[in-house]
């Protein structure tokens, strides 16, 4: 059965009364529903009906309250929350709920009204499963990110953010800027950076708002960038971005290539201290020369960030197989070598690197080399890294996935090379966890909600192994249903209409914590002054995804606040990535759509 989720019937022709509500089985007994209902008048607080052709034994919804259950579960009473009791004309107070039954005598029908205004049944129409499909995004539901005018089926631009994604990775850059600098306020930066025996480290991704080279985050978000590349390359192409991203891919490759000498066994990982964080801001051209580095060695080991490294430089020379052969196997050789250095040397990098604990402690390191492991695999196809990957697997359910913990990462991989049903189970396992009913809460808005800190990095990075999921056959329905609920949200579908990615759609973040783009132009001084100001950044760092809101759905567009303003070279890169697999399901599944809904009857049609 094609799904029918959130159809979204033109409320034009519905004048003041009832509006159709469209639901879809989503589970054996529970179906997805869905209705916008228009606002004729300025309203102060709300209250709508709900009618259903069948009893409904629990109603979920995050956008109202369910005030009054009547005749038998047939009829709610919906009452609107505190952050969207005022609406306005023009508007339309749009509803998404899951509704659960005893039995199924076929999908559910329904309809809803405003209380208060007239319901005028020559208009009603009858709930099929075959109601007109009359109205884009633009005319039933009110956004304040940017709605999708491309041409391309969807509800927001994704080409758009996926451009806007890659220009953040280009404002992180540091070193010798090429002469494609697609970031006009950036300049070269960090030319003194320097190994203990003069070797080049300049290059690389300043880590976040500050100015400090974390080779950890930095290798993992290169790994998540490099996989959404070659799961959905056409999705670049179709963007126009193809080249961009293959350029931004290639300069922490470059970077770590300079880091590792496989004949001392020395992996330089970090470049400055984090007390740099706290004692300068301003700009990367403005940095101190000759700032403190930090290796790892056969004594000082670090096998998770020399694992998660040789699974960057991995996954780059599969990408560079067909573009650049020669390059593709200097990464290659890089890769392989980091890894025996890996798992030669065993140990905790922050252990070995006490500078680097206070920022990015890690906790382990067999979850990078099954990573590694599995990714060696993929370049080679020699089995004993596939043996290798089984060896350092873990059947656990991990806390999130991230720079820290890539086990349900390797957990999907070993499922997409051997087709083992364990690790389908284990990965499966891990998404029901962060559904609605597993063991992580939900905001009012409905964002699964992990941590206070970065909260949509790990909730984009989720909604990644969930779309490359589907893409192995594994609950594809659910999965992307899930996945498009939470990007979705990041856009603009909150209470507080807000795009959480800076330069996209009319309302962002205007003060994101990044000392660059808080600074005036060259030569105008940048100093403390700039953080403690209080109007926007003169610059607008295109792309960035902000930490996030809380559990309740607040957030502070501060530069001060480094919880949920932060910005970071691993936040935007699951995020991309998800980004990457929504353009290109809307271009390779939904090129007939005409509407919103006939998008998500594409997206959520498992494939034949």
């Amino acid at each position: 059965m094609q799904s029918k989720i959130l159809v979204l019937v033109s409320w034009m022709t519905l004048v003041a009364g009832d509006v159709p509500v469209t639901f879809s089985v989503v589970w054996a007994s529970a179906e997805k529903g869905s209705f916008c209902v228009p606002v004729a008048r300025d309203l102060h607080g709300w209250r709508i009906h709900l009618m259903s052709s069948d009893s409904i034994t629990r109603l979920d919804i995050t956008e109202a309250s369910v005030v009054t259950t009547l005749n038998n579960g047939r009829e709610f009473i919906l009452e609107n929350k505190s952050w969207n009791a005022d609406e306005h004309v023009g508007d339309t107070i749009c509803v998404d709920f899951l509704a659960n039954t005893d039995h199924r005598l076929g999908v559910l029908t329904g309809h809803a009204y405003l209380e208060g205004f007239k319901r005028d049944h020559s208009t009603h129409l009858p709930l099929t499963d075959t109601v007109s499909l009359s109205s884009t995004p633009a005319t039933v539901r009110s956004t304040h990110g940017a709605a999708n005018t491309s041409g391309t089926a969807g509800k927001y631009d994704y080409k758009e953010v996926l451009g806007l994604s890659i220009l953040f990775y280009d404002a992180q850059r540091s070193g010798k800027l090429p002469a494609n600098n697609h970031v006009s306020w950036r300049a070269d930066s960090s030319l003194t950076d320097k190994g203990d025996n003069g070797e080049d480290l300049t290059g690389g991704w300043y880590d976040a708002g500050d100015m400090i080279k974390f080779n950890l985050p930095m290798a993992s978000a290169t790994t998540i960038l490099s996989w959404g590349f070659l799961k959905w390359s056409d999705a670049y192409k179709t963007a126009g971005q193809e080249d961009h991203m293959y350029d931004m891919i290639k300069w922490p490759l470059d970077y770590f290539l300079k880091c590792w000498n496989p004949v001392k066994k020395e992996y330089y990982v970090q470049v400055g201290e984090s007390s740099l964080d706290s004692t300068f801001w301003g700009r990367p051209e403005d940095l101190p020369a000759n700032l403190k580095v930090f290796k790892v060695t056969a004594s000082k080991p670090g096998s998770d960030v020399a694992g998660i490294t040789a699974a960057a430089l991995a996954a780059g020379s599969v990408l560079y197989q067909t573009k650049d052969a020669s390059y593709g196997a200097r990464l290659l050789s890089a890769a392989e070598s980091l890894y025996a250095f890996a798992t030669t040397y065993r140990g905790i990098y922050s252990v070995s690197v006490p500078a680097a604990a206070s920022a990015y402690a890690s906790t382990g390191y067999n979850d990078e080399l099954c990573v590694a492991a599995v990714w060696l695999y993929k370049a080679t196809r020699d089995k004993k890294y596939l043996e290798d990957a089984k060896t350092y697997h873990s059947s656990a359910s991990p806390w999130a996935y991230s720079w820290d913990d890539t086990t349900v990462g390797c957990q999907l991989m070993l499922y997409d090379m051997t087709r083992d049903v364990t690790y389908r189970t284990e990965v499966q396992r891990f998404l029901t966890s962060w559904k609605p009913g597993g063991s992580l809460p939900y905001t009012p808005c409905g964002m699964a909600f992990r941590s206070k800190w970065g909260s949509l990095r790990y909730d984009a990075n989720v909604a990644f192994i969930a779309l490359m999921a589907a893409e192995d056959g594994i609950d594809q329905v659910e999965n992307r249903q899930w996945a498009l609920s939470q990007l979705n949200y990041i856009l603009g579908d909150n209470k507080q209409h807000l795009s959480f990615v800076v330069g996209f759609g009319s309302k962002y973040p205007l003060q994101p914590r990044h000392g660059a783009s808080s600074c005036p132009d060259q030569p105008a001084t940048c100093d403390w002054s700039n953080f403690h100001s209080p109007g926007p950044n003169p610059h607008v760092l295109k792309g960035a995804l902000v930490g996030g809101p809380d559990g309740t759905d607040t957030y502070s567009d501060k530069r001060s606040d480094y919880v949920g303003n932060e910005v970071a070279v691993d936040y935007n890169a699951g995020f991309q990535s998800t980004i990457a697999g929504l353009v290109h399901l809307s271009t390779t599944r939904w090129s007939t759509c005409q509407s919103y809904s006939q998008v998500l009857d594409f997206l959520l049609k498992p494939l034949m």
